[in-house]
């Protein structure tokens, strides 16, 4: 069953987030993930405002989003990430198909 990370982002650094991005799409694509949001237009319908940018990855399964973030490959992104933005990260699982 497939899985989502759930990204709320607030830049903090525009250099360090470009660098950031283009490791973690690299890594993320490496472990089967895929981008189904990444910074679109947001609309708030109830609650309140994510701080910025929202991104939502989905990968074939919750183990395999587990391996993705806990790799070697995204530990050196994770480095990068400290400086670059300011998020809240968030693991989902998806709903068995009927």
């Amino acid at each position: 069953m497939a899985a989502y990370v759930i990204s709320e982002v607030e830049v903090r650094d525009g250099a360090a987030m470009e660098a950031y991005r283009t490791l973690a799409a690299q890594t993320i694509a490496r472990y089967g993930g895929r981008y189904l949001a990444r910074g679109g237009a947001v609309e708030v319908v109830e609650g309140n405002s994510p701080p910025g940018t929202v991104i939502i990855v989905e990968f074939p399964s919750m183990a395999r989003a587990r391996e993705w973030y806990g790799s070697p490959d995204y530990a050196e992104a994770l480095k990068l990430r400290r400086a670059a933005l300011e998020r809240r990260l968030i693991f989902v699982e998806g709903v068995v198909p009927a």
